[in-house]
């Protein structure tokens, strides 16, 4: 495994496990999925949203999530950077170190938000 491939695999395991597990978690809210005590008030709520509604939260939704995301590598990067007391390692590469910026990986059109999250890069409209 190179550099970028360890990169790559963070970023994917970061998109699938953390994103895209909280988006999926989202729209079983929306259907009235879950099953859990805890949660059935909430799904309520949500039934009395009307569709554009339920869209803003959506947006919102992946908004926050995304720019915690976001907020939180480049944290990683910068802790990396100056206090050397931080390290992510995947098949011993040490991926902060490999990339020039691990918040930047998460953008364009070969970005993590791309290539590995099934909702795709969210859209500022």
């Amino acid at each position: 495994m190179n550099e970028k491939q360890a990169v790559d695999k963070f970023g994917q395991v970061i998109m699938t496990e953390l994103r895209d597990k909280a988006i999926d978690f989202f729209e079983l809210l929306v259907e009235g999925r879950w099953k859990a005590p805890g949660l059935q008030k909430l799904q309520a709520e949500l039934q009395e949203l009307n569709n554009e509604q339920i869209e803003l939260v959506r947006k919102i939704v992946v908004k926050s999530l995304d720019t915690g995301i976001h907020d939180f590598l480049f944290k990683l990067q910068e802790q990396a950077d100056f206090e050397n007391d931080i390290e992510i390692k995947v098949q011993g590469i040490d991926v902060i170190q490999s990339s020039d910026g691990l918040h930047g990986e998460l953008f364009t059109k070969d970005g993590w938000f791309s290539t590995y999250s099934k909702y795709g890069e969210s859209k500022d409209e």
